[in-house]
């Protein structure tokens, strides 16, 4: 007796297709289990015994063999628990093997046989539906599946079969009781953030964290404790418009892969993840010894606040260059070479030196301005010259607190960061239409997306944009091409630092509603580029 029943592994963000097939056979009782599988793999023999029993069904009195096939693929995760069921009561024949040819089966078992929720739904449904095949999961994932294109069918059978349990599931399958369909679910979003108002002061500041979330530039602020480095990154995620369809899709497909997806609710909030400077390697970047998306992926269309800068480990700080550039992030290890997207927006605050009050003479330490050097010196300068905004933000006195609160609020400077992010999209998208964009590409070995398949590369904001795309769009006039060539001069500016001061000026012509990138425009992108520590100290 014989089944199979299909499922997938996970290698990233890839849904690798695997076969759970089933033979039971005269021999010595035994249930093995073949395939290169996981401890928690391995304990589902017990969960799957306990789940049938439950149900008033044994296994037979012989040799059960289960192969996830293929043997080479590292199986791992609590999801292969309901494919292994599956197929056992299909050789058994409680279930005919027909009613499971056209479906990928994913679930964990409680001992009672309920059915709980399992990680990486959302992509395992969008391989599903791209394969022409049905899903079967969890209940309570099935406001998740439903996000995965599933098309209308003219036949009975659901595309999307979300059961509660597993008796509740067989009987479905036999006919004798209907699963309704699940609904695709939205998280409510109406979430209250901190205003921009309760802020007095910082003016500057303020300009500086508009133009970052205009145009989705790394913002680094450098200035005193207290000065409200951490409030003005508060802020920052109540003036960023809402995700676009095809992100909130990428940045919940991640964290569904986490296991971090709510109620199986996808949303079109921007993530806001503010890790702390005790965080290690692995949890930014991402690895383990079950490899999972770190910080940097979670933030996929968000924001990563890094506060005390200088205090994480320099290790951590020069992971993140690449990431930085690439918009994603490959983990690379002895049994797992696995890629997730990464194209975050990073805000970052730091104290100018170790005491803070570096800028404060009646207060900095007797090593100043030593000090300063050594404590901004743990930053590379490569990391900063992938920084498109860095700004002082010097201390609130007493005069400003003392000041009313400012009639400006996030939700108006939110309405100009949209009309600037418009006026992006609708700029890329006709550049599309032109065909001045690449063209969206598969690659063909084993069923994987590059890159732009996936939709990481696409441009979607001035920050986004490089080569040929930047030189399109960001060309300055005359006056404001000779002052930034006597600027990357006298500065040393990095061929990255000249594209990226061009972004900057392209969000403030954008801003400013100028169809051209003008003198003024370079002029204020330069003042926000940041000179090399040891340099602006000798200065």
């Amino acid at each position: 007796m014989q089944a199979r029943v299909r499922t997938v592994a996970f290698q990233g963000v890839d849904v690798l297709p695997v076969d759970v097939q089933v033979m039971i056979a005269p021999g010595t009782v035994a249930f093995a289990m073949v395939g290169l599988a996981d401890k928690a793999v391995g304990e589902s023999r017990e969960r799957v015994r306990a789940a049938l029993r439950a149900l008033g069904l044994a296994l037979p009195p012989q040799r059960i063999s289960v192969n996830l096939s293929p043997a080479d693929l590292a199986k791992e995760g609590s999801h292969y628990d309901l494919p292994i069921a599956l197929a056992l009561l299909a050789a058994m024949g409680v279930l005919t093997r027909e009613c499971l040819e056209d479906f990928v089966v994913l679930g964990e078992l409680a001992l009672d046989g309920t059915l709980s929720r399992v990680p990486g739904v959302l992509p395992a449904a969008i391989a599903a539906a791209s394969s022409g095949r049905g899903l079967i999961c969890p209940a309570v994932c099935g406001g998740e599946a439903a996000w995965g294109g599933f098309e209308a069918d003219d036949s009975d059978r659901p595309a999307i079969v979300a059961a509660p349990s597993l008796l509740a599931l067989i009987n479905h399958l036999r006919g004798q009781q209907t699963l309704a369909a699940p609904e695709a679910l939205i998280a409510d979003d109406r979430s209250v953030y901190p205003d921009l108002s309760e802020i007095k002061g910082q003016e500057s500041a303020k300009r500086v964290l508009e133009v970052a979330a205009a145009g989705g530039h790394n913002l680094l602020m450098i200035g005193p404790p207290g000065s409200g480095k951490s409030m003005l990154a508060a802020r920052l995620p109540g003036l960023l418009p809402p995700h676009e369809p095809d992100e909130a899709l990428e940045a919940s497909m991640v964290r569904s892969l986490a296991g971090d997806l709510t109620e199986g609710k996808l949303s079109r909030r921007r993530n806001f993840r503010d890790p702390h400077h005790s965080a290690t390697l692995q949890a930014l970047i991402g690895g383990g010894q079950r490899v999972r998306p770190g910080e940097v992926s979670l933030a996929h269309h968000g924001v990563l606040f890094l506060d005390e800068l200088p205090e994480f480990s320099r290790a951590t700080l020069e992971a993140l260059r690449q990431p930085l550039e690439s918009g994603r992030v490959t983990v690379a290890r002895a049994n797992a070479h696995v890629t997730y997207p990464a194209r975050f927006q990073l805000v970052a605050a730091m104290n100018p030196c170790r005491c803070g009050h570096l800028m404060e003479p009646s207060q900095s330490c007797g090593r100043a301005p030593r000090c300063g050097v050594d404590y901004q010196g743990k930053l590379s300068g490569p990391l900063l010259d992938r920084i498109d905004l860095c700004i002082d933000v010097p201390a609130v006195g007493a005069a400003d607190l003392a000041l009313p609160p400012p009639a400006e609020s996030s939700a108006d400077v939110a309405a100009r960061v949209a009309a600037a992010r418009a006026v992006q999209r609708e700029r890329l998208a006709e550049l599309d239409r032109k065909g001045k964009l690449l063209a969206v590409e598969a690659d063909p070995a084993a069923g994987l997306l590059s890159d732009r398949a996936r939709g990481w590369s696409k441009a979607r904001c001035n920050a986004d944009t490089d080569g040929a795309l930047l030189a399109a769009i960001a060309e300055p006039d005359a006056e404001g091409r000779a002052l930034l060539t006597r600027a990357a001069e006298r500065l040393g500016l990095s061929a990255r630092a000249w594209h990226r001061t061009l972004r900057v000026a392209r969000t403030l012509a954008d801003l400013d509603g100028s169809q051209s990138v003008r003198r003024l425009h370079i002029a204020e992108a330069l003042s926000y580029r940041r000179p090399q520590p040891r340099a602006a100290m000798a200065a």
